[in-house]
């Protein structure tokens, strides 16, 4: 690689954000890894990647706080340029019926999920426009596309993700800046540890849950040079889920 590329994955601490931040490591790129919490486990990641011979830094902030955003990310984007690639995968799940389901866990989704596009890319989009490259990749859900019992709230937000993601795609094309979406199914990490194996046998036709670095092999195709010329586009990672 001519140059150390910058890579922020936001939800590095585990699963799905710590497999992509991993093997785009291992591809070469400076990762930085996002956490809000969960310092502990986004300092393994971290860990991993410089055990491995990669490189990286920890970054902090709320992805559901624009406020906070828009103070650290424009601290990164002075301290480091503008990043060559963003992976917005930061995310939460509060499941119920929607009868049932509180305000309060329809607000704290769609904030987590669906306001972060905004709160985490609006203060990246100059920096990276003026350098005309770059990649961004987003993080949505088969849920997004198909819906699902118990996850109006969740489906809600990865469907507004798969939107804005196809809008800003249109907006940076001129800019040599791809933007991307990856829509995981029923993937092995805490977000379905108590979900029954009968219905994962019932749902997926390969019977079977993904991988978190099944996913995360399509973030790093995503990232490299070769996707120069795919943009807009929603690949699904689901064992064949219509």
């Amino acid at each position: 690689m001519a140059e150390e590329k910058k890579v922020l994955v936001t939800g590095a601490s585990g699963g799905i954000g710590r497999a992509i931040a991993a093997d785009a490591a291992k591809a070469g790129y400076y990762v930085i890894c996002h956490y809000n919490r969960g310092k502990e486990k986004a300092q393994e990641t971290l860990e991993l990647i410089t055990q491995a011979g990669g490189k990286g830094e920890l970054i902090q902030f709320d992805v559901a706080d624009r406020e906070d955003c828009k103070a650290k990310l424009s601290s990164l984007a002075e301290m480091h340029g503008a990043p060559w690639g963003v992976v917005c995968n930061a995310g939460i799940a509060r499941d119920g019926t929607f009868a049932g389901l509180s305000g309060e866990e329809w607000d704290s989704v769609l904030r987590t999920n669906l306001d972060s596009f905004y709160n985490v890319l609006n203060p990246l989009i100059l920096p990276m426009a003026r350098k005309k490259r770059g990649r961004i990749i987003t993080i949505a859900s088969v849920s997004g596309i198909i819906g699902n019992r118990g996850q109006a709230n969740y489906a809600a937000s990865k469907a507004g993700i798969i939107g804005a993601t196809k809008s800003l795609a249109v907006e940076l094309a001129s800019r040599s800046i791809t933007v991307n979406c990856i829509a995981p199914g029923i993937i092995e990490t805490e977000m379905i540890k108590d979900a029954p194996a009968d219905t994962i046998i019932q749902t997926v036709p390969m019977r079977r849950a993904g991988r978190p670095e099944e996913v995360s092999c399509a973030a790093v195709f995503l990232l490299s040079e070769s996707a120069s010329y795919i943009t807009r586009q929603v690949i699904s990672v689901n064992g064949g889920i219509i």
